[in-house]
């Protein structure tokens, strides 16, 4: 994640700001620019003070304090670019909910930037109503008996997240049951967006047989891998072949922890990068100067990026301990996880070729 600046007196500022403390003025984020603008009142709508007579919307999400972001892209509804995907949210008179719901939008927001960032085609519910990309933010009815709890997942599209996640001790609690070092917000749509993707540049852009080589034959049962890995665990071996032991359990659950990951690494790195830690990468890689500028978004393979990476996750684990906390990346990197993240690279690299700017 990039900082960012005030348009009105040049403060740093970041991506989740809704106000600079500098100067006072409201912030709106542009996502087709990849910036931050400075708001001052004109009406009913917004102007940046550096621009004058540029008239600007936000997010009516941002009435609720979920969302700071700009209408930019010409569209005429109430939403930005990344709230105009979903499809439920909670119950927002609950306090509850609503701060819930406010946190996970803030997680969302984060996909969407790296999303807007590789330029890759979002097919929305309007335009596909049975496979279009939608989000549901659902909250258990305590009041519902013996119903099944709202479960986290990917279907067809549509992205469903249980709101209690945006709660730190129950998603502690999760993380803890279910024996997942990292479990996050921004982990869960990172890993779901993946299945997304995986039916729109895999199986429908006819990239079966070279998926099946990297991560196996999806056409295994599902359920059955499921069931199997719940009951009997991931194998003892797991991470000599997997980004987690979750990944172990089916290869479609293989793609999307490593698309999940591929997103970790490329975001981590351009926030590292924002804040000047520098790792010495391999800058071998012809084309690449990390002298002027290291864009991990536009990095030329993985090898690229795993080469700044391992250095940088060492440097913050033993500052993590050093602090008497447990590693901050407790992954291994073996060489059939770098190859699979070559593999991700390369299908996004690729769609992004083909893919006009997103308006």
């Amino acid at each position: 994640m990039r900082l960012f600046a005030c348009t009105n007196c040049t403060n740093t500022v970041h991506f989740d700001n809704s106000g600079c403390l500098s100067c006072g003025l409201k912030l709106g984020y542009r996502p087709k620019e990849f910036a931050m603008s400075a708001l001052q009142a004109r009406g009913d709508a917004w102007e940046d003070p550096s621009n004058p007579g540029g008239v600007l919307r936000l997010c009516q999400n941002g009435e609720q304090g979920a969302c700071n972001w700009l209408i930019e892209d010409g569209h005429d509804g109430p939403f930005c670019i990344a709230c105009r995907y979903n499809i439920t949210i909670p119950d927002l008179s609950d306090p509850t909910n609503a701060d819930n719901w406010r946190k996970i939008e803030v997680a969302k927001r984060h996909l969407f930037y790296s999303l807007l960032r590789f330029n890759l085609r979002m097919i929305g519910r309007v335009e596909d109503p049975n496979e279009g990309l939608g989000f549901r933010f659902l909250a258990d009815d305590p009041l519902a008996g013996n119903a099944s709890p709202i479960l986290t997942g990917h279907d067809d599209g549509l992205i469903t997240l249980n709101i209690a996640e945006a709660s730190d001790a129950e998603r502690e609690s999760r993380r803890v049951s279910l024996g997942e070092p990292l479990r996050t917000l921004i982990g869960h749509f990172r890993h779901e967006i993946g299945h997304y993707y995986w039916n729109l540049l895999v199986r429908d852009d006819g990239d079966l047989d070279r998926c099946r080589a990297v991560f196996g034959d999806e056409r295994r049962d599902y359920d059955e891998a499921l069931q199997q890995y719940y009951h009997q665990g991931p194998s003892p071996e797991w991470d000599k072949t997997f980004i987690s032991a979750y990944a172990s359990c089916h290869p479609w659950e293989d793609f999307a922890e490593t698309w999940a990951h591929y997103f970790h690494i490329v975001d981590a790195l351009e926030t590292a990068h924002a804040f000047g830690l520098r790792t010495h990468p391999d800058t071998t890689t012809e084309g690449l100067s990390l002298n002027v500028t290291f864009d991990s978004y536009e990095a030329v393979n993985a090898d690229v990026l795993i080469g700044a990476w391992v250095p940088l996750t060492l440097a913050v684990n033993s500052i993590n301990r050093s602090m008497g906390q447990g590693d901050l990346y407790p992954f291994v990197l073996s060489v059939p996880v770098v190859e699979k993240l070559q593999y991700v690279h390369e299908l996004i690299h690729g769609a992004r070729r083909h893919t006009s700017p997103v308006p």
